[in-house]
């Protein structure tokens, strides 16, 4: 990996939102993308996620067809996590970078309360996801020879550290992000691969609109007050502070939750 030529990433969650911004961000770096995406709703889950059409747009905006591929997968299978590693390997001969984005919600009640089905959905999208995405990409990433650069990346929220009406489960799956990431970084002592994440506040995405509708609010918009900056973060404020996670300009970083936040969690 240089500055010349970034390396090779891939990313989950890639139809829309910040993994959707996040695969943009990488391909006008130069990096070759697989954007993974589920493209399909979950039964437990009342709103609709991602689609294929979303994730072809999204390569399609990334330009170099050659250089940003789609891949349909649902991050709860482990095994098909490891047919998309190695399928970036064959294709660009290695993999640099991890960035596990894909992330759903629900809840709106306490947890005694929430529908079993969906509180397996959040944990093992959320958190279950991010710890396969880890088991079969880490291992990719330690084939590349020494002296290595690799990154492995992931989303939480500020909800991990900051207690949040109805999304407990949430929280706690955000949580367990915080923590796997350092965990790994001290696993990757002296491999040259480092760990991190990115953990938002308020960003408009779909989970923002179903956050809202969970609140009984009339617009996610209305989550804005609650920030010191006033204001709802893009997705592209988050791809960019992975992005550049993911580049040599944080080789000093391991073990990091970096707040992008608009100050939610203060």
């Amino acid at each position: 990996m240089t500055d010349a030529d970034p390396g090779v990433a891939l990313v989950t969650g890639a139809a829309r939102g910040i993994g959707a911004a996040t695969v943009l961000a990488l391909a006008r770096s130069g990096w070759r993308v697989l954007a993974l995406d589920v493209c399909a709703d979950d039964a437990a889950l009342p709103y609709p996620l991602g689609t294929r059409d979303e994730l072809d747009a999204v390569v399609k905006e990334a330009g170099d067809p050659a250089s940003v591929l789609s891949y349909v997968c649902d991050v709860r299978d482990e095994d098909a996590l490891g047919q998309a590693v190695d399928l970036a390997e064959r294709t660009w001969g290695g993999l640099d970078a991890a960035i596990g984005v894909a992330g759903v919600i629900a809840g709106g009640v306490p947890l005694w309360e929430m529908p079993a089905r969906q509180l397996r959905s959040i944990l093992d999208v959320d958190l279950g996801g991010v710890i396969s995405l880890a088991r079969v990409a880490i291992p990719a990433l330690l084939r590349r020879p020494q002296p290595r650069s690799g990154r492995f990346l992931a989303v939480a929220s500020a909800a991990a550290t900051r207690g949040m009406p109805g999304l407990a489960a949430y929280s706690a799956a955000k949580a367990g992000v915080t923590g796997l990431v350092r965990g790994l970084a001290v696993d990757l002592r002296g491999t040259g691969v480092t760990a991190n994440a990115v953990s938002p506040g308020s960003t408009a995405t779909a989970i923002l609109d179903e956050s809202a509708r969970l609140y009984g609010l009339g617009s996610s918009q209305e989550f804005a007050w609650q920030q010191p900056l006033e204001r709802l973060l893009e997705p592209a404020e988050i791809a960019a502070a992975l992005a550049w996670l993911a580049g040599p300009e944080a080789s000093g970083l391991t073990g990091a939750v970096v707040p992008v936040d608009a100050g939610l969690a203060l």
